[in-house]
């Protein structure tokens, strides 16, 4: 970047590092739950890490997150997008995206964040759709990376569906995405019935089980041949292993979660 026009604000901002653009802790707690702002940072650092070392992100990528909060993921990338790299941030926080828009936006002018219309109890009551009928407000093919962490694991099948097929559609041909999951396997139910799981899944719904019967989108579950078999129906080759997390007590882990990178495969 040293040789690059940098641009107004971006200076500064990269002088400052990310402590400048922390957000207020009543914001992160009300956004990812009580506790988060310990570790913050350390969280942003690491899938940073994935982004680049997993998936081979370049600075000058379009880059979208789906469900960017108050932009844990996204201020890492602030010092490493270029001005020609683009990040756009999806969400259904109205008090989030405005946080991010005013704090980085303002000083990353190619960061922006946009505010999901959909509806939800907690975080968007004014929202007028479900997300099994939304729509990404983007263009066919206009990003290189999509990535969803803790999206996926409070959404039920038909809303991860069309996210997927959204995600699809708007990746370019053999552009990548990393999302998360809680995926139920041999290994994870094996370990779930040791009591090995700091988190469990009681409530069997076929391809999905959920932590909470009465409020199944809390937290939820996949199986794990459940979801391979959807990136294929929606146009994706899943780059194997599946990295599977620490959450159901295991001795070798990535992450939290279940990570799957998965290539959108050409056009035929």
């Amino acid at each position: 970047m040293a040789n690059q026009q940098v641009e107004p604000g971006r200076e500064e901002a990269i002088a400052t590092g990310d402590a400048a653009l922390l957000p207020p802790e009543h914001l992160i707690d009300f956004i990812l739950g009580a506790g988060s702002a310990t570790g913050f940072e350390a969280v942003g650092d690491e899938y940073f890490g994935f982004f680049t070392g997993l998936c081979g992100l370049r600075p000058e990528e379009h880059v979208l997150e789906v469900g960017s909060g108050v932009g844990r993921l996204a201020l890492p990338l602030t010092r490493y997008l270029t001005p020609e790299g683009r990040f756009e941030g999806l969400d259904i926080v109205p008090e989030g995206v405005a946080w991010c828009n005013e704090q980085i936006s303002s000083r990353f002018p190619n960061f922006g964040f946009k505010v999901a219309d959909i509806y939800n109890t907690r975080y968007n009551l004014e929202g007028s759709l479900r997300a099994a009928e939304y729509t990404f407000p983007y263009a066919d093919q206009e990003f290189d990376f999509v990535f969803l962490a803790s999206v996926f694991t409070h959404m039920l099948p038909d809303g991860v569906e069309r996210y997927l097929s959204e995600i699809a559609r708007v990746l370019k041909p053999e552009g990548r995405c990393l999302i998360t999951y809680y995926l139920l396997n041999d290994e994870a139910f094996a370990l779930l019935e040791q009591g090995k799981a700091a988190v469990d899944f009681p409530h069997d719904h076929g391809p999905y089980q959920v932590h909470i019967e009465a409020d199944p989108e809390e937290t939820v579950a996949y199986k794990e041949e459940f979801v391979r078999e959807l990136y294929p129906k929606h146009g994706f080759a899943i780059r194997e292993p599946i990295h599977h997390g620490l959450w159901a007590g295991r001795d070798k882990w990535l992450s939290w979660q279940d990570v799957i990178v998965a290539d959108r495969e050409p056009a035929s």
